[in-house]
Order: structure tokens, then C-alpha cells, then sequence
């Protein structure tokens, strides 16, 4: 074949070699090719391992007309786009190697209409990578509608994710309107961000379960800071929802495994942060020095809160090191829960931990007096990696 077809779709079953294996070839020789696999046995699993191999679709047969057509006109679609598509990372400010990495992850779940789970710390720009996927997606011209699971008051959010008609028929007021949709509704076409997923009860999760498949013309995309594996062990997290969700996980990683990053997002908030007309404010050195090594747990969004708050309060065009160590010093004086400062005392002591190993996880459990199991089950409860710090030396 001289050049490559605009899509290929192909069966699952097929011999002498399967629809994933000829997937897998077809991507070694044209990574931009769109697959569209349709099986009359599809399961989870096998979903999954034909999206991380790159297909852009995976449908059960029997395939209605309508779904195949738009799936093959999003498929087209997607075909002509490229990474630099209108500015599709626009807003994600950034040059570390990490990041790149993250966002050509990014890329990649845009040409597919799979749902993508971004996991990170609060304060990291989650929302920032669900937006860029969107907007370098073939649904960019469609909606994209936002909804914040939230622990309480599961009527009003059961309303607003399907709708007072299908709140109703779940117990919900019947001052309710009845002509009120949903964001399943509002985001047809388009995406639809749902907000730390982890805080949604378990009736909604079933409600949720439902609405995915019967709103198959919606690309689904949430977030979450919490560890979903360890709210499955605790029964607060249904797994067969976990594995319809998680299909493209993608961590965005906090500030500090970043820090190359913070100049560049200093001179980009110094930028918002200004009025128009107004007096322009630069940090000193010896300032920039100090932020580029101070600790960030509240990550991006912390770093955006201190620059506004300095630019407003600093009363001439430059920012003194002095000055910034005292607004540092204000900001830490808040006192954190008893669930976030023991938080932040295990995670500081696993990164010293792995400090002095140099990325040892089996020496750090050992330090640690826990069996490796345990102290690795640690590390993903915190988000840290122990290939971090294998580049550098014990301590």
C-alpha cells in the first residue's frame, strides 16, 4: 500500500491474525491512522488493552447505523488534526519533559472518543488538560460542560448531571421543573468534565452507570485526587464503574516533581495579574530563587494565588526576596486539618525516605519497618514515583 486509507475498520475475530494484532501493525506503520475494531464479543478488558493500543473506537455488534456513521465522521475528523490544532494547549503553560510527555498523552486520548481519568493533586490543572483534550478533539466545536461531584446534597446533583425527569423517577422534589436537562443532555456532542469523581455516592454511581450507556454520543472525562483503588477496598467505589471510567488514565503531576516549570508560570501569572494600564512588577533574583524552591502542596493554584496577592499588595515594580519570604510565612501560618497535616507529614517522610535510598522502595520499607507491599501502596496513595529519585545519590 502506497499511502495510507483515511480509517480502516475491521472485526476483532479474525484469523490467522486478530483485530488487536493487526491494530498493533497497522499503528507501527501509520501512527495517525484511525482503527475502528467492531466485535460481537467485546468485554472490559479487551476494550481497554484496543484503546491503549490506539484504536479509535470499539463497538459492540450489533452496531446501530447512526453510531457507526458518527463514529467514522469522528474518526475522519480527527484525522486532520495535529498536535498544534488551534491551540489546543494554549492555556497549559509549561517546558518540563514530564509535561510534555503528559500532554502528548493528552493528544493521543483526543483522537479517540474513550473516556479519560486525569489523577493528580488538588490545584494541579486538571481541569486545564480536560479542556485541552476537548478543545484538540474532533467534538472542539461542541459543548463542554463542567459538573463538581460534591458529598452532599445528592438531589440537587442527581438535577443537574441527568435532569429533573430522570431525578424524579429517583425520589428527587416534584417542585422540580419537569423541562430541565441534564449535563448528560447539555453535553451531547461534546464532553462532559465530571469533578472528583470519588465524591459521588453510591446511588449515583449506578445512575451514572446507566446514563454511560445510554448516552453513548457524549466523551466522558473526570477527575479525581483521591485514590479510587482504596475507596474499592472500602466499598465506597463501585469497580464496575472504576473500569468503564479508567480507560485512558493520565496523571498530571504537582508542582514540585515540575519546579523547571515555575519561572515560566511566575511570568504568565505576573501577565494576569496585572491590570491593563497598570504598574508592571518583576521578582528580584534572589525572590524568583525562593519560590522556585519553597514547597507548593496547594501546587498551580497556589503558586497563582501567592503572585496575585503580591502583585496587589507590593507597593513598588519590584518584589524583594524579603518581601516574598514574609508573604510565604503569612501563608503558612493557616492551620491545616488533622487529616492534611498527617497527610503532609507521611508524604514528607516518604520522599526523605526515598531520598536516602536513592529510589530503593525495598531499603525505604525497611527504614520504614513495613513490608514492600505496604510501603508501596503508600506511594500511590501519595503520588510519588521511586524513579524520581534513583538519579540521585543517598543521602
Amino acid at each position: 500500500m502506497r499511502s495510507p486509507p483515511n480509517l480502516v475498520i475491521t472485526a476483532l475475530r479474525l484469523e490467522p491474525m486478530d483485530g488487536l494484532g493487526l491494530l498493533r501493525e497497522l499503528k507501527s506503520r501509520w501512527p495517525e491512522l484511525s482503527v475502528i475494531i467492531l466485535t460481537a464479543h467485546g468485554t472490559i478488558p479487551e476494550a481497554v488493552q484496543a484503546t491503549q493500543c490506539g484504536a479509535f473506537g470499539f463497538l459492540v455488534k450489533p452496531v446501530e447505523k447512526a453510531e457507526l456513521l458518527d463514529q467514522v465522521q469522528r474518526a475522519i475528523a480527527s484525522a486532520t488534526l495535529t498536535p498544534a490544532a488551534e491551540g489546543w494547549r494554549a492555556d497549559i503553560v509549561s517546558r518540563s519533559k514530564l509535561m510534555e510527555d503528559r500532554l502528548k498523552q493528552a493528544n493521543r486520548a483526543a483522537r479517540t472518543n474513550s473516556p479519560v481519568m486525569l489523577t493528580g493533586e488538588s490545584g494541579t490543572g486538571k481541569e486545564l488538560f480536560a479542556r485541552a483534550i476537548h478543545a484538540a478533539s474532533a467534538r472542539r466545536d461542541k459543548p463542554f460542560i463542567v459538573v463538581t461531584c460534591r458529598t452532599a446534597a445528592d438531589g440537587a446533583l442527581e438535577v443537574e448531571l441527568f435532569g429533573s425527569e430522570r431525578a424524579a423517577a429517583g425520589g428527587a422534589s416534584a417542585a422540580t421543573p419537569a423541562s430541565t436537562s441534564g449535563a448528560f443532555q447539555a453535553a451531547r456532542g461534546g464532553s462532559l468534565l465530571l469533578h472528583e469523581i470519588g465524591n459521588l455516592s453510591m446511588g449515583l454511581q449506578v445512575s451514572l452507570i446507566n446514563s454511560l450507556r445510554a448516552h453513548t454520543d457524549v466523551r466522558l472525562i473526570c477527575t479525581t485526587s483521591c485514590d479510587l483503588a482504596q475507596l474499592i477496598d472500602a466499598g465506597q467505589f463501585r469497580k464496575d464503574l472504576y473500569y468503564r471510567i479508567n480507560v485512558l488514565p493520565i496523571e498530571v503531576p504537582p508542582l514540585g516533581r515540575r519546579r523547571e516549570d515555575i519561572p515560566m508560570l511566575i511570568s504568565h501569572f505576573l501577565e494576569q495579574a496585572t491590570e491593563k494600564g497598570g504598574l508592571g512588577k518583576i521578582y528580584t533574583p534572589k525572590a524568583l530563587e525562593l519560590l522556585m524552591t519553597a514547597d507548593w502542596p496547594g501546587n498551580v493554584r497556589q503558586l497563582f494565588d501567592l503572585v496575585k496577592r503580591n502583585v496587589v499588595l507590593s507597593r513598588g515594580s519590584v518584589m524583594t526576596e524579603e518581601f516574598v519570604q514574609k508573604s510565604l510565612a503569612e501563608g503558612s501560618t493557616r492551620i491545616p486539618s488533622f487529616d492534611d497535616a498527617r497527610a503532609e507529614f507521611s508524604r514528607g517522610y516518604l520522599v526523605k525516605s526515598l531520598q536516602s535510598t536513592a529510589g530503593n522502595i525495598s531499603k525505604s520499607a525497611r527504614l520504614a519497618k513495613r513490608n514492600r507491599t505496604d510501603f508501596y501502596k503508600l506511594l500511590l496513595r501519595h503520588r510519588i514515583l521511586a524513579e524520581d529519585f534513583k538519579t540521585r545519590p543517598p543521602r
